[in-house]
């Protein structure tokens, strides 16, 4: 399996309508109809932006929106707010976009659109400015599907990263290490990770099919050891999920695995 091509999503745009004020925009809707996938940015300061008698509302609609998503899947929740939203808060028409990557895609349009900070693209200066993206997708489940790899893009860095040739961007699908690294993440792991590994957060390959990818996935990594005469050896490897609706995955100590990299920081 080659790299993704980009995927056709929608968005929409969150609009505030104060009285005796033109319509601004406050947040950015980004629905995959292929996947049922809706994310969401809006921006923090809303309930600072209205009345007293609106503020606290306005104050409530993270909390809202994710839970009628939970509930309703996107494509439901997104025909109930096209319908149901007026007055203050109200959704624009969809728009469509091309996105390989969903949430860099949403933060690219909040940047553009709610915030009107996009003239020109970042330049890209690697490993100072951005990080490259691999088209690896990590499961956060079991396993995920034997895949090859190859560097798809870059990624802008955040504020305050330190940036090195160790690092690097993988996408990461599934539920079982939420809320630390939500479903469809883009996340930042640092290569061959010095030291123990037990109780970190990586990034673990297993052997495919393919000769240049193999399978994916991202768990908590702890391991039982035996005294030899050599030293010392693993007995066995042991992945953990995050989220507790998921089981542990058990490794043989000699099995074809391989730790890839360590989790930095979810973008």
């Amino acid at each position: 399996m080659t790299a993704l091509a980009a995927a056709h999503a929608e968005f929409l745009l969150v609009e505030l309508a104060l009285p005796g004020q033109p319509v601004a925009p406050v947040g950015v809707l980004l629905f995959e109809p292929a996947t049922d996938k809706l994310l969401f940015k809006l921006r923090e300061d809303l309930e600072d932006l209205a009345e007293p008698e609106d503020a606290e509302v306005l104050g409530a609609i993270e909390a809202d929106f994710n839970l009628k998503i939970a509930e309703m899947g996107g494509r439901r929740f997104l025909e109930y707010l096209e319908d149901s939203l007026s007055n203050v808060l109200r959704v624009s028409a969809r728009r469509g976009v091309e996105a390989r990557s969903l949430p860099f895609t949403l933060q690219q349009l909040f940047r553009e659109h709610v915030l009107g900070e996009v003239a020109e693209p970042a330049k890209v200066i690697p490993f100072v400015t951005h990080l490259p993206v691999y088209s690896l997708r990590a499961a956060a489940g079991r396993f995920g599907g034997d895949m090859e790899v190859e560097p798809e893009d870059w990624v802008e860095a955040p504020p305050g990263l330190r940036l090195s040739q160790d690092l690097f961007v993988v996408h990461v699908v599934g539920r079982s290490m939420e809320p630390r690294v939500p479903d469809g993440s883009l996340a930042v792991f640092r290569a061959r990770p010095a030291g123990s590994r037990q109780g970190k957060h990586v990034l673990v390959w297993r052997r495919g099919a393919s000769e240049s990818g193999g399978e994916f996935t991202v768990k908590t990594y702890s391991s039982r050891k035996r005294v030899t005469q050599d030293g010392w050896e693993h007995e066995g490897i042991r992945l953990d999920p995050e989220n507790p609706d998921f089981e542990a995955l058990d490794l043989d100590a000699g099995g074809d695995y391989q730790v890839l990299g360590e989790l930095v920081r979810v973008l």
